[in-house]
């Protein structure tokens, strides 16, 4: 197989998003488009990747980081100008180059491959990735001959009422032989109403050497979509979240109601999860088997046990055992760590603690900078009081505490093995092991006292 090179596009400013963000960063299903792209052109097996950026686009470099060389377009003087910015960096090799625009974030590694695969085998010298459009309108036209060869690629506003009737577009994507585009873009002009340097120019020239030029048309018009503007983001967003539901419904998982439904691509999804409507799972959440996710939950680089159910609630950054169950609206904060069979209720956040195997916080709790142990109950409107408004303190809690409700654990403090704390106590030194602590003051009760309150209350009106 010849070596493989890749030039990515991603130096338009996109004044049409009418957004401060670079246009190649803003994300689809939480990932930016030219990371996408990236990824998927990456997986067929490259030598290099060249990205194009403009100028001001330091946070497109510091995203890709090593994952890409780059070459700066001071002017945006069109695409085959862009193209021309590689030049350095890929002039003398041998092999294949794709060109691909850094906001079609659709197209997967396999119609890449594909494309390729058809280059290679065709021995082209150029070859265009084409689709069947069901509305061609606006979209440069492929034109063939009777031998069905490529002649040219004719754009909307150049087109002949025959041409136009042409539904083959040209989608911006191209394998070329890389010494083939340098040579031939040495002969691009910018003799133009726009006075740009066009990349389609290279197979107009090529065709002239008489070099081979062909085309694959890919198999899904969906994945042609370029993203101009807020809605073309919207659209790429819905489309490849259909794409994403559809991978893990066929894979065993069951989604209710998958237009409600966001899952991010780099999740992973055992067979027999159950997700609700209005459930948002992304980053590196791994969901093991017959989990139950949602309704109306938010779970991000979390992994997920088997059997554990979430309801309503948020999960970040944390690992959840198997057969916890969490919520409703209980908020799991990042570096948390749930053991199995753990239950997290309604109102209860956790956060950089760790929960022993079978230990409850049932509801209405704070339980942050805290080692938990297994078989402990947090009662009701318990709080680890972690902070001093300068450094956070460590509360632990050993295995089959009991905590009773509306406890105050002043850290660092550790609740001994089996002991009790009872309700309404604020502990501030070290309950030993089998103790019971009491912390609060003794109840007085004064005969009498609200109904000269009450009076009082009057004489004041």
């Amino acid at each position: 197989m010849k070596k493989r090179y890749a030039i990515i596009l991603a130096a338009g400013q996109g004044t049409r998003m009418k957004s401060k963000l670079y246009k190649v960063l803003h994300p689809v299903l939480g990932k930016p488009m030219v990371q996408h792209v990236l990824e998927q052109v990456k997986a067929v097996g490259l030598e290099e990747v060249v990205t194009v950026v403009g100028f001001g686009s330091d946070k497109v470099k510091e995203h890709l980081g090593n994952d890409s060389k780059f070459a700066l377009q001071e002017e945006q003087l069109g695409t085959g100008h862009a193209v021309m910015q590689a030049e350095e960096l890929l002039m003398d090799k041998e092999g294949t180059t794709i060109v691909v625009c850094g906001d079609t974030p659709l197209i997967t590694k396999e119609t890449f491959e594909q494309l390729f695969e058809h280059h290679e085998k065709e021995g082209s010298k150029a070859t265009i990735l084409t689709a069947k459009a069901p509305n061609p309108f606006g979209y440069g036209r492929v034109i063939r001959n009777e031998q069905n060869e490529v002649e040219r690629i004719v754009e909307q506003k150049d087109a002949s009422p025959e041409e136009l009737q042409v539904d083959e577009i040209n989608t911006g994507t191209f394998c070329f032989d890389n010494k083939a585009l340098f040579g031939a873009l040495k002969d691009v002009s910018n003799d133009n109403s726009q006075g740009e340097y066009y990349l389609t120019d290279v197979i107009e020239i090529l065709k002239e050497k008489s070099e081979k030029v062909s085309a694959y048309t890919m198999p899904n018009f969906d994945e042609t979509l370029g993203v101009n503007d807020r809605v073309a983001l919207a659209q790429a967003e819905k489309t490849m979240k259909r794409r994403i539901n559809e991978y893990h419904m066929r894979n065993g998982v069951s989604i209710i109601d998958p237009e409600n439904t966001y899952i991010q691509p780099d999740v992973v999804i055992e067979s027999d999860v159950v997700i609700y409507p209005g459930t948002i799972i992304g980053g590196k959440s791994i969901i093991r088997e017959n989990a139950i996710i949602g309704p109306n939950s938010e779970i991000h680089n979390c992994e997920v046990g088997e059997n554990t159910v979430i309801k309503q609630s948020v999960a970040t950054d944390s690992k959840i055992g198997a057969r916890v169950n969490i919520g409703p609206f209980a908020h799991i904060r990042p570096d948390a760590n749930i053991g199995d069979g753990a239950k997290i209720g309604n109102f209860v956040e956790i956060k950089k603690a760790e929960l022993g195997e079978g230990s409850k916080v049932s509801h209405l709790s704070y339980i942050g900078d805290a080692k938990v142990g297994s078989n402990v109950n947090i009662g009701c409107g318990t709080i680890t009081v972690n902070y001093d408004g300068k450094n956070k303190y460590l509360t632990t809690i050993e295995d089959d505490a009991f905590i009773g409700c509306n406890s105050n654990l002043i850290a660092p403090v550790t609740i001994g093995k089996g002991s009790y704390v009872a309700a309404g106590s604020t502990i501030t030194k070290d309950v030993p092991s089998d103790a019971l602590s009491v912390a609060r003051a003794r109840q007085s009760n004064k005969e009498g006292y609200a109904s000269r309150l009450k009076n009082r209350l009057k004489e004041r009106k």
